[in-house]
């Protein structure tokens, strides 16, 4: 048997905890320069407020109904998740982290649904207690059972925050409510054309035979099919070491000066980085684009994927490639709108074949990265970096978060602040 651990309203949550007045109201959270929402508390949800919707087509809505909304602070939810995490790892050998709001462990130390229930009551009451967001666990014998019995406990309080379907008749149970939609694994296509064929529900493919699975969905949907018989097969759902890697972003308002467009893919490349090194990897490939708005009458676009003939995870060489892409293509006066940066060819940084013909000290580089890793991580993200990557006091900002809460708990600057009396 396994345990998903999923957060309720995770943004939300996060953004509760420091303000424990939100409680018990509508509070939304947005997208990328205040685009739309991707958060919302069950007070928004009972409201109608749909998940995806651009935010200035329910402002009459946050007027009306006093909605408080926040721009996205990743740093905080990371931090928040980070912590979460933590606090699972410490009670099993096996944590799967999913997403940043999901995670599984294996419970098969536990020898009856009893103690599986009381041991995720337990997990859930700590987390509530030492972090302040409220979780919700799914407990099943496959991943796929899992995510349905986290959202039943999600949903329904008489479950308590934990939901188990450890029998074939709470599973029949469990799907026969089901839609086939919300299944993990079925997309918005596949689901297309399973309810053109009468499937509708969870329960209804579960009860179809594995030729028309595989014939409908192919493989990845006979593997749904299968966990949604109790037949465990999706392995594992760690993502720690990704294939690729990307950063990018959307800007608030068209980018037209090359210094800026330069200082933000810096900034992306220096991300990404970032992330291969912590997983131990090298990448053999870069792509690095810039487009213009799709609604632009001259739709133009800088993009190149470059090769790189000794894999690398260093800032200061993906950079350098980097830039002289954007300057071999830069457009003057065009209005850049989005841009970013993907890594590809991702392997181990062990064993990295070498050129002969190569020129760079790449001990030196090496080196001088691992310093500047070491004191980022000890006194704070971006303490030591590169000048091209400084943001010029006096252009206009590329991004919108006007309603962005403080970073509580990684800027001490920021950090809360108690009034005794």
């Amino acid at each position: 048997m396994l345990a998903l651990c999923d957060c309720n309203n995770f943004f939300v949550s996060c953004e509760r905890i420091f303000r424990p007045d939100l409680r018990n109201k509508p509070v939304v959270v947005l997208s990328g320069n205040d685009g739309c929402v991707v958060a919302r508390s069950n007070e928004a949800k009972a409201l109608g407020i749909k998940m995806g919707v651009p935010f200035f087509q329910i402002k009459k809505e946050v007027e009306q109904y006093g909605i408080e909304h926040f721009s996205s602070n990743f740093p905080l939810y990371g931090d928040i998740s980070g912590r979460i995490m933590r606090t699972l790892s410490q009670h099993t050998s096996d944590l799967q982290q999913y997403s940043i709001d999901e995670a599984f462990i294996d419970l098969s130390h536990l020898h009856d649904i009893a103690a599986m229930r009381n041991y995720c009551l337990q997990l859930r009451e700590d987390i509530l207690r030492g972090i302040g967001v409220p979780v919700s666990f799914g407990i099943a014998p496959t991943k796929t059972l899992c995510k349905i019995a986290a959202d039943y406990a999600k949903h329904y309080t008489g479950y308590k925050g934990v939901c188990c379907i450890d029998t074939d008749e709470r599973r029949i149970k469990a799907l026969h409510h089901y839609p086939i939609a919300d299944v993990w694994g079925i997309g918005r296509q596949t689901t297309a054309k399973l309810q053109s064929a009468g499937i509708t529900t969870a329960l209804a493919f579960a009860n179809s035979n594995s030729v028309f699975a595989q014939n409908m969905c192919h493989r990845p949907g006979l593997n749904t099919w299968r966990e949604l018989n109790g037949i465990a097969c999706i392995e594992n759902t760690d993502h720690s070491e990704k294939q690729t890697i990307t950063c990018s972003r959307t800007f608030a308002h068209p980018v037209t000066d090359r210094g800026l467009l330069e200082q933000a893919l810096s900034e992306f490349c220096d991300n990404v980085a970032r992330k291969l090194r912590r997983q131990h990897s090298v990448c053999r490939q870069m792509v690095v684009f810039a487009h213009t708005s799709r609604f632009n009458d001259n739709i133009s676009a800088i993009q190149q994927t470059l090769t790189f003939e000794v894999p690398t995870a260093n800032t200061h060489e993906l950079t350098d490639a980097l830039l002289k892409t954007i300057r071999l293509q830069w457009c003057p006066d065009t209005p850049y709108k989005r841009a970013g940066v993907i890594l590809l060819s991702i392997e181990p940084d062990r064993g990295v074949q070498q050129s002969l013909f190569d020129t760079r000290n790449r001990a030196r580089d090496n080196r001088l990265q691992f310093a500047i890793d070491k004191v980022n991580d000890r006194m704070g993200k971006h303490t030591l970096t590169f000048a091209r990557r400084l943001p010029d006091p006096n252009a206009t900002p590329l991004y919108e978060a006007g309603k962005q809460s403080p970073h509580y708990t990684t800027d001490i600057s920021q950090i809360i602040t108690l009034k005794c009396g």
